[in-house]
């Protein structure tokens, strides 16, 4: 893909191609059984799209992630946040 492409996202999400890359890394090579792995994506993906996740959201999603296991996409990290 070009780099005017990852520019224009870059712009308009605020967020560098860079991180974006390493959270997906992260997300295809993580364990979603391993609570303290799914914390860490979970603050992850809260601090690139600027939302605060507090102690109580975190455990919610942890949990919501855990039940669902390695079912679990990107996407659906963004619509829970």
């Amino acid at each position: 893909m070009s780099n005017s492409f990852f520019r224009a996202i870059e712009n308009k999400t605020g967020v560098s191609m860079e991180d974006l890359f390493t959270l997906a890394n992260a997300i295809s090579y993580a364990d979603f059984t391993d609570e303290s792995q799914v914390r860490k994506i979970v603050r992850k993906v809260g601090k690139l799209a600027n939302k605060p996740v507090n102690k109580e959201l975190e455990d919610q999603l942890t949990n919501s992630i855990l039940q669902k296991g390695n079912s679990l996409s990107l996407s659906d990290i963004e619509k829970m946040l």
